[in-house]
């Protein structure tokens, strides 16, 4: 998650289109680690599939996409940077929160 948000800030700082292609592959891979290592937890953990996981998902898409976005549409990195946080502090929240809806590891 770190190296994806790491990415996905560099494509804000440096909409470059001839960094374009690079950018978009890496943060695709790191897409699609984080989101085959968070399926790999959540069936070792035997949860099921409980509201804090489709949230993490939404979140997890939302991140994916929006470093394409940064390169189509420049104009809005603003918003994007902003949209981009608040996922991520959404996903945060929800470690600390799943509880409290009965998702915890019990």
């Amino acid at each position: 998650m770190v190296l994806l948000t790491a990415f996905l800030f560099q494509a804000f700082a440096n909409p470059d289109p001839k960094n374009k292609m690079k950018t978009l592959c890496v943060t695709g891979i790191f897409a699609v680690l984080m989101l085959i290592g968070g399926f790999g937890l959540v069936a070792t953990m035997k949860v099921g599939f409980p509201w804090w996981i489709i949230v993490k998902l939404v979140c997890w898409l939302g991140l994916a996409s929006i470093s394409g976005l940064a390169y189509r549409k420049p104009q809005r990195i603003p918003l994007l940077t902003v949209v981009a946080i608040a996922l991520i502090l959404t996903a945060i929240v929800t470690v600390y929160f799943r509880h409290v809806a009965g998702g915890s590891y019990e």
